[in-house]
């Protein structure tokens, strides 16, 4: 591989690359932070006027797309309303961040030691981000849950504080409630991050030496369009793990009243596709991708950019 595909890999140490990628997950977690309460109310609504009353005593749809709806959290809910469940997101994007770079390093190192029985370069990165995603994921999943429903919630509060949701949890649904939905969530972070690191490894070099790029640099464009290609080949699990995040006894006190019981991934794409075809798996789509890209482009950017001032840092020391 060129000295250019390396860089991500090879350059800083293990504490430069933790603390450089949680910079990069808490940076771009807060920036984004909107978008992704608005894509969560979308992939959580529910588009048949058949289906049980919702919010405010609507049948069907509350949200008709992603600036009406931010504009009706605004005026419900207030500014604060479009960081709601930011805690809990904040502290998984910085913990994602760490353990994905890390585990992303740690692997694509251990895999260059296989001699003449090297992967190819971009299969290399698949095997080394879809790792790297797993783990993360895995890692993280109760406070992405927690994110879900904190984000799910409309103008009455279900949980008051971040402790209390844990507290509540725990009592109601045990261990497991921490977990709802984790299977999708892997089973599409894997793929999702196999393509992003291949694409991304793949463009940057290509794209380093171009000057004046949207964005500011070819790290944060070729993020932009990584991000973009693999949300949206594994879009349709990242709703169904919405959907089973919601599930339990809180079910039905959402923003959305009509949340239907969902039991696994399998029932709950059969149950989809048989009551809203299969647009009803690309609900909220268009602002994920929206979401996708800035978020892409602030973590790779970030990332560099955190990693290149440690390792200065750490040589003027």
């Amino acid at each position: 591989m060129s000295a250019g595909g390396e860089h991500l890999k090879d350059e800083g140490t293990r504490r430069q690359v933790v603390l450089a990628g949680g910079i990069a997950g808490l940076v771009s977690r807060f920036c984004v932070a909107p978008l992704d309460v608005v894509k969560i109310r979308l992939q959580l609504q529910i588009h048949s006027l058949t289906d049980p009353i919702s919010h405010h005593g609507v049948n069907g749809p509350i949200y008709k797309g992603t600036l009406s709806t931010m504009r009706a959290i605004l005026k419900e809910e207030g500014v604060t309303g479009l960081w709601k469940g930011n805690v809990p997101a904040e502290l998984m994007y910085v913990c994602y961040g760490a353990v994905q770079f890390t585990a992303y390093r740690s692997t694509t190192q251990a895999l260059s030691q296989l001699g003449p029985h090297r992967l190819p370069p971009p299969l290399e990165s698949f095997v080394s981000g879809a790792v790297a995603g797993g783990l993360a994921t895995a890692a993280t999943y109760p406070l992405d849950l927690l994110r879900t429903r904190f984000a799910a919630q409309g103008p009455e509060r279900i949980y008051k504080s971040l402790f209390s949701s844990v507290r509540d949890i725990a009592h109601n649904e045990g261990a497991a409630g921490f977990f709802r939905g984790c299977s999708a969530a892997v089973g599409q972070i894997v793929p999702y991050m196999g393509m992003f690191f291949a694409t991304y490894e793949t463009l940057r070099p290509a794209l380093s030496g171009y000057e004046n790029l949207p964005f500011g640099s070819g790290d944060a464009v070729s993020g932009v369009i990584a991000s973009v290609l693999a949300k949206t080949g594994v879009f349709p699990l990242d709703l169904v793990r919405k959907r089973l995040q919601v599930q339990g006894p809180t079910r039905h006190l959402y923003v959305h009243r009509n949340i239907p019981e969902y039991r696994g991934v399998f029932n709950t794409i059969s149950m989809i596709l048989r009551t809203q075809g299969v647009r009803g798996l690309y609900r909220g789509l268009v602002v994920s991708l929206v979401k996708a890209a800035p978020a892409s482009a602030v973590t790779m950017w970030t990332y560099e950019r955190s990693l290149k001032v440690l390792r200065e840092m750490e040589v003027g020391v």
